[in-house]
């Protein structure tokens, strides 16, 4: 997969006060979305449109390309 999380985004999340009983209480992100992302899977562009909201980051903080190659 060319693109990849550069950080492990349930703890950035958590630092920022989001543990992932508060999101799912919340509705901030679903479980399916919360399970995706305990996989490393990739989600949406609406819920990266969150991630970053909460945590204040930009996709390039938390997103990178990579060649499929160097994984």
């Amino acid at each position: 997969m060319p693109i990849v999380y550069k950080t492990n985004i349930l703890q950035l999340l958590k630092e920022h006060g989001y543990n992932t009983n508060r999101l799912r209480k919340e509705k901030i992100l679903g479980e399916a979305t919360i399970q995706k992302l305990r996989k490393n899977e990739l989600v949406s562009w609406s819920n990266i449109n969150t991630i970053c909201e909460l945590t204040g980051c930009n996709v390039g903080d938390i997103l990178e390309h990579t060649s499929e190659e160097g994984i």
